[in-house]
């Protein structure tokens, strides 16, 4: 990890935060006695967050059959650790402000992303679909710090994406000194989110875990990754599509142990949902 970073990231104070509702949501999912009520109470306390909330609990890609119209009653047909997952969502969007066209495209991406995990997750079976989710959703979220910290050098960094046809990790090693992937994952740290998460982060574009490391954390970084393909795959938060992007053969397919008909159905399934509820996250 770079030190540098570490103590950049760690020791900023004007660095975008998590807003406050969001982090008592956190704290209340650890109470016991914790009541629909309560969740309700917390999340109505930034009325810009529940707003986003509840429109993003009536997209399709919830299920639910019936318009969600109060926030207990989301509560209750979301569930509470799923209703964590959205109110996160919900508040993330605040970090990409001011919201230009750099920073459309990078949470659409981010978004994306968090879609196409939950349902890769969904569809394996083989980590949380809402811990997958909030994955997908901070992947890249070290692109938007970057972008706050030099944005002058990070628009360069993506200019030369759009007009070199460059990858941004090879751009990236050009222009900084450390990674976005090293960047989110410090930053989520700070915010006191999971190790789980942390991981999934610093090693989605590297893939690069200890043998011995825990089978559910293995599989979560690879579908967080594949997710990741899935999104530059359909060109969600670029420019143009990678229509020709291998994914099927990957290496995130084969550790997944996925058959070619199961990742063409999930990529039809994600491109599909996104593009129908793309309105209730944007």
């Amino acid at each position: 990890m770079n030190k540098e970073l570490e103590r950049l990231i760690m020791s900023a104070g004007d660095l975008p935060t998590i807003p406050v509702v969001a982090t008592k949501v956190m704290q209340l999912m650890q109470e016991e006695n914790a009541t629909a009520d309560d969740l309700a109470r917390v999340v109505a306390s930034d009325p810009a967050v529940a707003a986003r909330v509840l429109k993003i609990s009536n997209s399709s890609f919830y299920g639910c059959q019936r318009q969600i119209q109060t926030l207990p009653h989301a509560v209750m047909m979301l569930g509470f650790v799923t209703l964590k997952s959205v109110v996160i969502a919900a508040s993330a969007k605040q970090v990409y402000h001011p919201f230009g066209l750099t920073e459309k495209l990078l949470w659409e991406h981010s978004f994306g992303a968090g879609l196409a995990a939950r349902i890769i997750a969904t569809e394996t079976l083989m980590v949380n679909p809402d811990e997958a989710f909030l994955g997908g959703l901070f992947h890249d979220l070290g692109k938007q710090i970057m972008n706050f910290i030099d944005k002058e050098r990070f628009q360069e960094a993506m200019q030369r994406c759009y007009n070199e046809g460059s990858s941004f990790e090879e751009v990236e090693q050009q222009l900084f000194s450390y990674t976005h992937e090293e960047v989110g994952a410090l930053v989520i740290r700070k915010w006191n989110f999971p190790d789980n998460l942390v991981q999934a982060v610093m090693s989605h574009h590297t893939l690069e875990i200890p043998d011995d490391e825990d089978t559910y954390l293995v599989n979560l970084i690879h579908i967080v990754s594949l997710a990741d393909l899935f999104c530059r795959r359909f060109g969600v938060g670029a420019i143009h599509e990678q229509a020709d992007l291998p994914i099927v053969g990957s290496r995130q397919v084969r550790q997944l142990g996925l058959s070619e008909e199961q990742v063409i159905a999930m990529l039809t399934h994600f491109i599909s949902t996104f593009r129908k509820d793309n309105n209730y996250f944007m």
